[in-house]
């Protein structure tokens, strides 16, 4: 890959072609301090998802359903760390150098990726809502058996609903690939299926992740009450009490875990609605 010289000379993806892109303008240094930074944190992200999928297939004692969620979302964030060399070649060279027709599939890809990853947090969050606030039913309701039919279907719904857009904006036709230069990788997305996505892929989910929450932290601070009112009357806490504190606890968690997961992507969907070019 050629990077800009010291004179500033304009340096283009494909420079034996007439209509190609014009590569980023950073000097060698820079390029060098990302690609570096980059590859540090993919591999820090593969390394550790690495883990949590061979702690949890390993010790039969973490094959609870619980952590069978957590496996599928480290499946998840370990093929996003893997392609984070490619999505960082394509924002940091401003080029795509591997066709029109992988741009499409790479496109489909990282969007089931989230989509896994989005699917995995709401799981989460309703196994953490029967484990709180309905603990004695917990152990029939959640299965490791309705687990996995859990997130076999909801990775069939959206694969079902990524194909459904890979179809209807034609992700596949050069046409529809707004290149105003050849080695770009943008695809128009219309303003409808970018209010559809919006709401199937952020909105909807969010709601409903907060609602569970909200439920599992009153119940929280009812038991809470319940356990100080208990401890100042003398009275022991039982077992049962300090189990649903621990599992508070690892709500609490989860709820950070999504906090954050939202700030990152509430600017990517502003930017998405508001803007009337690629994504």
């Amino acid at each position: 890959m050629a990077y800009e010289t010291e004179d500033h000379e304009i340096q283009y993806c494909f420079p034996a072609i007439n209509s190609s892109c014009i590569k980023g303008k950073r000097s060698s240094h820079e390029y060098n301090i990302i690609y570096v930074f980059v590859s540090v944190l993919s591999a820090w992200t593969v390394f550790l998802n690495l883990l949590v999928i061979i702690s949890i297939s390993h010790f039969k004692k973490l094959h609870t359903p619980t952590n069978l969620i957590i496996l599928s979302l480290a499946v998840a964030d370990m093929l996003i760390g893997l392609v984070m060399p490619i999505e960082a070649t394509r924002l940091i060279e401003l080029c795509w150098y591997f066709g029109d027709t992988f741009s499409g599939l790479y496109s489909v890809f990282i969007a089931m990726l989230l989509s896994a990853s989005l699917s995995n947090l709401v799981l989460i969050a309703v196994d953490r809502y029967v484990a709180v606030c309905h603990p004695l039913l917990y152990p029939q309701k959640i299965t490791m058996t309705k687990t996995l039919i859990s997130i076999c279907l909801l990775s069939e719904c959206s694969s079902t609903y990524n194909t459904a857009v890979v179809i209807n904006n034609g992700y596949f036709d050069i046409s529809c690939f707004m290149h105003t230069c050849y080695g770009e990788c943008s695809v128009f997305v219309g303003f409808a299926w970018r209010v559809t996505d919006l709401f199937m892929s952020f909105i909807f989910p969010c709601i409903l992740i907060i609602s569970l929450y909200l439920r599992i932290f009153y119940v929280v601070l009812q038991q809470v009450k319940v356990i100080n009112t208990l401890m100042k009357s003398g009275k022991c806490v039982n077992e049962g009490s300090v189990r649903r504190k621990s599992e508070s606890k690892a709500a609490l968690t989860a709820l950070t875990i999504v906090t954050v997961y939202l700030v990152c992507w509430i600017p990517y969907y502003i930017c998405s609605i508001c803007s009337i070019c690629s994504i």
